[in-house]
């Protein structure tokens, strides 16, 4: 479990370098969408404050930075950009390990993902989620959806990505980007959206909103860690799903995989430009 910032794989955006002359600061976080930081103390825009963050983290292993990413020259723009990039990986993870275990144990939903509707549509097939859930595991199901669910989970995927970048969200939500002296985390509400939108991706209930400074701070540093734990136990779940060992894991009885992981497209979707194209390179290569 990295007490550094090394959210190393699909990071948000290219990150900055820079003097460490730059008056930008870096909040330790935020789990509301409101101006106020954390606390007063969580400022940690050098290593000094890394190091701070990381005992609290986990006072065992204490600060851990193996690739040497922070230093004491290292910018806080570098700092927010790696902050950033951990907390939403971390998120992005445990969702992913929950959705593993519930489709790794044949759980879906009752209704069909695709068909004829309302007398439209009437030559399209007919698939169920059940249809699905029965290809496989996780990874096999993924397999199986048609070309236009892909493009509609990427499509949405795409626009969560981009709605989180844009100055505009931020400047609603109160802050500014990460790399500008914004705080690390914040994923701005749907406000200005011509279609309206009645729920906020993060805390669309607003659980968090009356929490104390004190009691947002612990619930952060438990995300935190539990979003470096989920990393860990995703591409574990994945990799025992591939026949691989994985103490604790591999004796669990997973479905397993006999595809690519990291190929999003598979001959199902030879309707997609360019995907017949990639298969054949992909069969030379011998996968």
């Amino acid at each position: 479990m990295l007490s550094s910032v090394a959210a190393l794989a699909y990071a948000p955006t290219t990150p900055l370098t820079g003097s460490r002359t730059v008056s930008a600061k870096m909040d330790l976080g935020t789990l509301t969408t409101d101006s106020k930081p954390w606390g007063a103390d969580s400022d940690i825009s050098d290593k000094a404050g890394m190091q701070a963050l990381a005992k609290k983290l986990n006072p065992t292993v204490g600060f851990y930075d193996p690739l040497g990413i922070v230093s004491d020259e290292t910018s806080p723009e570098t700092i927010g950009w790696f902050r950033h990039a951990e907390i939403k990986h971390g998120r992005v993870a445990m969702a992913a390990f929950v959705g593993f275990c519930v489709q790794a144990n044949g759980i879906c939903f009752p209704w069909n993902l695709q068909g004829p509707f309302a007398g439209l549509n009437s030559g399209m097939a007919t698939i169920s989620f059940a249809d699905i859930s029965a290809a496989g595991g996780p990874c096999d199901q993924w397999d199986a959806l048609p070309t236009a669910a892909k493009i509609q989970i990427i499509g949405a995927v795409g626009f969560l990505e981009m709605w989180s970048e844009t100055p505009f969200a931020l400047a609603n939500a109160g802050t500014k980007h990460y790399v500008r002296g914004g705080k690390p985390g914040v994923y701005p509400p749907f406000d200005g959206i011509p279609h309206p939108v009645p729920l906020n991706l993060w805390d669309p209930f607003g659980f968090t909103k009356k929490m104390s400074p004190e009691r947002k701070e612990k619930a952060l540093l438990a995300e935190l860690n539990n979003g470096r734990l989920a990393q860990i136990g995703i591409f574990g779940m994945i990799s025992a799903s591939k026949g691989l060992i994985v103490p604790g894991l591999d004796s669990l009885g997973l479905p397993q995989y006999a595809g690519e992981p990291m190929a999003p497209f598979t001959e199902i979707n030879s309707d997609l430009a360019f995907v017949p194209e990639m298969l054949k390179v992909v069969g030379t290569l011998g996968y």
